[in-house]
């Protein structure tokens, strides 16, 4: 079965730099353990190849069920720098929620 993140959790972005800072937080326990497993660096590097250069790095917050990523050189400069529509990279979470996710299991 194909799903996409957005079925398993909700996102928020926001920038740092000419870096974005992307959470992932899960609705439920079951979801956070596929995330884990489904969201790697380089899965999410590769979402993200149109806008970003790299590097990915990812943080697992399991207290909060949820995934931190930081994808560096992002639309080529920071806020003031770039001429992205939207400069702050709130809307960069959209591109996580929508990364498809094949799953055996569902849980409800």
């Amino acid at each position: 079965m194909s799903i996409t993140v957005r079925d398993l959790a909700h996102s928020r972005a926001g920038d740092k730099g000419n870096s974005v800072n992307i959470s992932v937080i899960a609705y439920r326990v079951q979801s956070f353990d596929i995330l884990v497993r489904e969201l790697t660096e380089s899965r999410v590097m590769d979402a993200y190849s149109t806008i970003a250069k790299g590097p990915v790095k990812r943080y697992i917050l399991p207290n909060l069920k949820a995934i931190n990523f930081v994808i560096e050189n992002v639309r080529g400069g920071s806020v003031t720098a770039s001429s992205a529509l939207d400069i702050h990279g709130k809307s960069l979470s959209s591109i996580m929620l929508a990364i498809p996710i094949l799953i055996n299991e569902i849980s409800s």
